[in-house]
């Protein structure tokens, strides 16, 4: 089963994995500023447009860990997504596809493991953000201490309304089968 499961997997390696996903909204300053709060970070040129440019910049800057929030879909494309899982649908490209393949052997719950990221400019109000994903690898099947899994990692690119480069990011999970984790461990 295990060789049988690799086998079907491997193809989704370097196939795009779902449509570019467009931010919903431009990037702006209230949002930066609830980010900036929610975490505690107090640098001014995050909130303080005067700050900002006495850097040399033309206004605030997200934060750079912020990249992911623009691209998000929101609660009702997540809950979307868990209503045609549980249907047994998948969508028409690759990642859903490959998570269809995971599900039906078992390996139906998810942890982040890992996320690296190279940030190539600040985005300032006004910036719209679009994520390009890639299935960059799937592992082996491994025996982990939450049970048999394999680890998928996307490859994300991050561009600008223009089309210029704004991060590269992989981003690792964990799917499993949590009927094989071995107690004790």
């Amino acid at each position: 089963m295990v060789q049988e499961l690799e086998q079907r997997c491997a193809p989704f390696v370097g196939e795009v994995a779902e449509p570019p996903r467009v931010a919903r909204y431009a990037v702006d300053a209230a949002m930066i500023r609830n980010w900036a709060e929610a975490h505690d970070d107090s640098n001014p040129v995050y909130t303080d447009p005067e700050a900002a440019r006495a850097t040399g910049r033309r206004d605030v800057v997200c934060p750079p860990a912020m990249i992911s929030t623009w691209v998000m879909a929101g609660y009702r494309r997540h809950r979307e997504i868990h209503r045609l899982r549980a249907e047994g649908v998948s969508e028409d490209f690759a990642y859903s596809r490959l998570l269809a393949v995971l599900d039906e052997a078992g390996f139906t719950s998810v942890v982040a493991t890992n996320v690296e990221q190279d940030y190539v400019r600040e985005l300032h109000p006004g910036d719209r953000v679009t994520a390009h994903f890639t299935i960059e690898d799937v592992s082996p099947v491994k025996r982990t201490a939450l049970g048999d899994g394999v680890f998928i990692t996307l490859h994300k690119r991050y561009v600008d309304q223009h089309g210029g480069p704004l991060a590269e990011e992989r981003f690792r999970l964990l799917r499993f089968d949590p009927d094989t984790k071995e107690e004790g461990r």
